[in-house]
């Protein structure tokens, strides 16, 4: 059996005010051609298919289409999709009754039975060349079995769903921060459902399983030394956090063993830092001459500026636009910082502040408010939830 797996999609994404409407046919292109070309049996997505709970018309054509062609070409494909911490589960899983006649499952709703007792066949599918797929989306309150934390809960869902299983192989979709993963620093993409208290066990994920198909974290990785538990990765770059990150989707092959491979995906359109770290504005400008020169078109890198300023400057975006002319550039994100004090030298923007941690600051606040005494678990617990519920 050959499985693709990839997650992040982030359709309807606009990159400081530039649509990527291209950028993802693109690769959704590219992804048919894989799964023609590799003979795949199950295609997997793990989460965040949309960028918002309420996507563009624009952008639910685009994944409907997707739908639509790939299986038309390929009547014996067999799609699963989990719904993101982006996506709006109920919205997602609304198509079920038509998209099941084209072999297309979507799990984003944990349905209960009666009271807390978990619909876990819902989340069970049966995979046509034999085994199963755990299809578990993104946890919400209420969605786990009851537990003090919410690791703990996710971890015993996994644990009821694998009991639940008889034969192989296994297959796990989830879309959460595994403990052991690497994020990307500073980015507010991969931030919402970030923080120790979110962190998810590898012991969560059975040594049964064959393969754990992972979303949420947008750099390709494997987990912690454990080769079938995977990060796909975003396929296009979502922050110029992860400027450096190699796009592309997992292609795994199993037989009496599992085998893995990396598929690379090279993005149409590439991100660039200029320069690496904040400088005044005389040597930003003599960086941007550098720039190549030539046409602004679909394929032309976006492009952050770092500048350093001592004062206002009502004028600074007008000096690097009549400074870009000609550069063969989108200019997307201008950050401008200024020092934060004399003593600490320390370099502070509006973007810093937005990627400040609401949990972190309530630790710090409590802390300087009660003489340094730490917030319980539980008080972080409570503000974790309720801060992942103002964020959605």
């Amino acid at each position: 059996m050959k499985l693709i797996h990839t997650a992040d999609w982030h359709l309807g994404q606009m990159f400081f005010d530039h649509d990527r409407k291209t950028e993802h046919l693109v690769f959704l292109n590219w992804l048919k051609k894989q799964v023609w070309e590799q003979g795949v049996d199950v295609l997997l997505i793990a989460g965040d298919v949309f960028d918002s709970p309420n996507p563009s018309a624009e952008a639910q054509k685009m994944y409907y289409r997707f739908l639509r062609d790939i299986t038309m070409e390929n009547p014996d494909l067999q799609i699963i999709i989990i719904a993101g911490n982006h996506d709006s589960a109920a919205r997602l899983e609304a198509p079920n009754p038509l998209l099941e006649t084209v072999n297309v499952a979507v799990r984003g709703i944990v349905k209960h039975i009666t009271g807390r007792e978990i619909d876990c066949e819902h989340l069970i599918i049966p995979l046509n060349k034999g085994g199963y797929c755990l299809a578990v989306p993104y946890l919400r309150q209420g969605d786990y079995p009851e537990s003090a934390t919410y690791a703990g809960g996710v971890q015993e869902m996994y644990k009821m769903l694998i009991d639940k299983v008889e034969g192989k192989p296994i297959i796990a979709m989830g879309h959460l921060q595994a403990t052991g993963s690497e994020i990307s620093q500073n980015d507010r993409a991969e931030r919402t459902i970030i923080g120790g208290l979110e962190c998810i066990s590898l012991e969560a994920f059975d040594d049964g399983i064959d393969y754990c198909a992972l979303g949420h974290l947008h750099r390709a990785q494997r987990v912690s030394e454990r080769e079938n538990v995977r990060y796909a990765g975003a396929p296009l770059q979502m922050s110029f956090a992860e400027k450096n990150n190699k796009q592309g989707v997992n292609l795994i092959t199993i037989t009496d063993k599992t085998e893995i491979e990396r598929l690379d995906f090279d993005t149409p359109v590439k991100l660039i830092s200029i320069p690496n770290e904040p400088l005044p504005m005389a040597e930003v400008i003599a960086e941007i001459e550098k720039l190549p020169d030539g046409e602004v078109n679909y394929r032309s890198p976006f492009l952050e500026i770092k500048v350093r300023i001592t004062e206002p400057e009502p004028s600074l975006r007008y000096q690097i636009e009549q400074a870009l002319k000609g550069k063969a550039v989108r200019l997307a994100r201008i950050e401008a910082s200024t020092p934060q004090s004399e003593n600490t030298g320390r370099i502070v923007s509006y973007e810093m502040l937005q990627e400040i941690n609401p949990l972190d600051m309530a630790t710090d606040i409590f802390k300087r408010k009660y003489g340094g005494e730490d917030m319980s678990r539980a008080m972080k617990e409570l503000l974790q939830s309720v801060i992942r519920e103002v964020e959605l």
